[in-house]
């Protein structure tokens, strides 16, 4: 069986789905380039949680969890199968692993999860378990997450972290940013950092970004966005590889990178 990467996305707002845009095709496209795997790991900035939960249910409903964006979003259907085994097996890896996690019911796909699912998969037939994040833990935590789930890429299981690498929307909306323009210097040296420790295998001064890294504070007023990453860094295992496989050209303070764990 395939051995899967583990990925980072930015998955924008919801309406990204709906406009032409460089990051919006590269997701589009993302998918063909990974391959089909046999289910999805999806760990979502818009899943938190006290402790780490994962979805149960057979069929999971949609979750629009958002205003004031176009009305057709709302009627936006995502129909893939959950996997309860699967979710369960996860249970049992954090458990093996020092992390006490459980099963919730009746908690659907939200904005983080299926819009870049349905660009990257847009059949929506793969079985998908999302897994919360905790902010109150911090970036090493989720790096743990990222570790217990490792074993499953070998059985042909995507892990996908769905974040932002960068997420400042009160400068988006208030800031006097526009969507379309590079990005202001503070939020481009956050992202060089960031960039830079992970090319540099610096993984451990990465989990320290919030007192390391240039305009931290700045660029993740709140670091729910940001701890997806720390997953998908995680799930790397011995002989790994990380390449950036989309940089973020526009949408100015919010920078949408991707990254892939060979």
């Amino acid at each position: 069986m395939t051995r899967f990467p583990a990925v980072f996305v930015s998955h924008g707002a919801p309406n990204l789905i709906l406009y032409e845009s460089p990051v919006r095709e590269f997701l589009a496209g993302y998918g063909d380039t990974l391959g089909r795997p046999s289910a999805i790991v999806m760990i979502s900035a818009h899943f938190v949680a006290k402790s780490p939960i994962l979805t149960g249910d057979l069929a999971p409903e949609m979750i629009y969890d958002f205003s004031g964006f176009e009305p057709e979003l709302n009627e936006m259907q995502y129909p893939a199968p959950g996997d309860p085994a699967l979710a369960q097996r996860i249970v049992d890896l954090l458990g093996n692993s020092g992390i006490e996690a459980g099963l919730v019911k009746n908690r659907g796909f939200d904005h983080g999860a299926w819009v870049p699912l349905k660009l990257m998969y847009p059949d929506a037939d793969i079985p998908v378990v999302l897994l919360s994040v905790q902010t109150h833990l911090g970036a090493a935590h989720h790096l743990d997450l990222g570790r217990a789930l490792e074993p499953l890429r070998d059985e042909g299981i995507l892990v996908i972290g769905s974040g932002s690498l960068t997420h400042n929307l009160r400068e988006f909306f208030v800031g006097g940013h526009s969507p379309d323009a590079d990005a202001p210097e503070w939020v481009a040296a956050f992202q060089d950092w960031v960039y830079g420790k992970i090319s540099g295998d610096e993984i451990e001064d990465l989990v320290d970004f919030q007192t390391q890294a240039p305009y931290a504070r700045e660029n993740h007023p709140t670091i729910e966005h940001f701890l997806p990453l720390f997953v998908a860094l995680g799930a790397s295992g011995e002989n790994s590889s990380v390449e950036r496989v989309h940089v973020s050209g526009d949408h100015g303070v919010l920078q949408l990178d991707a990254y892939q764990v060979n």
